[in-house]
C-alpha cells in the first residue's frame, strides 16, 4: 500500500467535495450560498463600522457585539474561497498545509464565537443582576482582557490539534467530504493511529463550547431568578427584552451545531448531499443571521445603521 507522509518534499494534495450527486446543479445551488456570503460579509462589516464610528455605541455590550461580528467575518472568509471555488470552478485541489491552515481558522473562529457568546452572557448578567457596578466591572481594560483570554484559549487548544495532524501519514482516498477542511474529516483519511488526534479534537471541543454552553445556561438561570424578583411586570419585560438578541444569537449558534452532530451520528440513511448541504448552510447561519437580529432588535444599532445609509440631508 502506498503511504503518503507529509514530511516528504512534495506536499500532499487533497480533493474537496462539492455536492455529491448534484454536480450538474452545483452552479445554481451556489447562488444562494453566494448571497449568504454577501449578506454575512456586508452585515457584519456594517456592524463593525457603526460600532467603531458612533461614539454612543462605545459601551461594553457593543464592544462584545463588534467582537461577535469580527468573529463571524473570519468564519465566513475562511471558507469563502474553497466553497465557491469548488461550486463555480471545480477547484477541488488543496495541499495539506493550506488545508491545516483553513482547519485551524475554521475551528478557531467557531470556538471564538462560543467564547464571545459567553462574554456577552456575562455582560447581560452584570447589567441585570448588578447594574450599579456595571461600568466599574466591565471597564475597557477588562473587556480587552476578556477578548485576549479568548484568543489565547483558542490558540492553546488548536495548536496541539494542528501539530498532531502534521504527524499523520495518509494512504487512503485523498477525497474530503466537504468543500472545506474539517478536522474529523481529515484525520479519518489517515492510515496511521489517529486516536491521539481524536482525543485532542474532543478536548478542544469540550474545553471551549463544552465549557461555554453550561456557563451561558447558568448565567440565564441567575438572570431569570433576578428578573422574577422584580415586582413590576413592566420592568421584568424591559429586562428580558435586553436579552432577546443574545438569546437568539446563542440559539442560532448552538442549535445548528448540535443538529449537525446528530445528523452525522444518526442520519446514515440520508443521502450524502443532504449532509453536505446542511454542513455548508449551518456554518453560514450565525454569520448571516447575527447582524440581522441585532439590527432589527437593537434600537441603537438600527439607528446608527440608518444614520450611515441615509444621510441627514436626505432624511430632512
Amino acid at each position: 500500500m502506498l503511504v503518503f507522509n507529509n514530511t516528504n518534499a512534495q506536499p500532499l494534495t487533497f480533493f474537496l467535495t462539492g455536492i455529491p450527486g448534484l454536480k450538474a446543479a452545483q452552479v445554481w445551488i451556489s447562488i444562494p450560498f453566494c448571497l449568504m456570503y454577501v449578506i454575512a460579509l456586508s452585515g457584519n462589516s456594517m456592524i463593525l463600522f457603526v460600532v467603531l464610528r458612533e461614539q454612543s455605541l462605545h459601551e461594553p455590550m457593543y464592544y462584545f457585539l463588534s467582537m461577535l461580528s469580527a468573529t463571524d467575518l473570519g468564519l465566513s472568509l475562511c471558507t469563502l474561497s474553497t466553497t465557491l471555488g469548488v461550486f463555480w470552478f471545480e477547484a477541488r485541489e488543496i495541499n495539506l498545509n493550506a488545508c491545516i491552515a483553513q482547519m485551524f481558522f475554521l475551528h478557531g473562529f467557531t470556538f471564538m464565537e462560543s467564547g464571545v457568546l459567553l462574554a456577552m452572557a456575562f455582560d447581560r448578567f452584570v447589567a441585570i443582576c448588578d447594574p450599579l457596578r456595571y461600568t466599574t466591572i466591565l471597564t475597557n481594560a477588562r473587556i480587552g482582557q476578556i477578548g485576549m483570554s479568548m484568543l489565547i484559549r483558542n490558540v492553546a487548544v488548536m495548536l496541539p490539534v494542528v501539530l498532531f495532524v502534521k504527524r499523520l501519514s495518509f494512504c487512503k482516498s485523498m477525497v474530503l467530504s466537504h468543500s472545506y477542511c474539517y478536522h474529523v474529516d481529515l484525520i479519518q483519511l489517515s492510515c496511521t493511529d489517529n486516536r491521539i488526534n481524536s482525543i485532542l479534537g474532543l478536548f478542544a471541543l469540550f474545553s471551549t463550547t463544552g465549557f461555554d454552553c453550561p456557563c451561558i445556561l447558568l448565567s440565564y438561570v441567575l438572570i431569570i431568578r433576578s428578573v422574577l424578583s422584580i415586582a413590576s411586570a413592566e420592568e421584568q419585560r424591559k429586562a428580558f427584552n435586553t436579552c432577546i438578541s443574545h438569546i437568539s444569537a446563542v440559539a442560532i449558534f448552538y442549535i445548528p451545531l448540535i443538529s449537525l452532530s446528530l445528523v452525522h451520528r444518526y442520519g446514515h440513511s440520508a443521502p450524502q448531499f443532504v449532509h453536505t448541504i446542511m454542513a455548508n448552510v449551518f456554518l453560514l447561519i450565525p454569520p448571516v443571521l447575527n447582524p440581522i437580529i441585532y439590527s432589527v432588535k437593537t434600537k441603537q444599532i438600527r439607528k446608527a445603521i440608518i444614520k450611515v445609509l441615509i444621510p441627514k440631508q436626505v432624511q430632512m
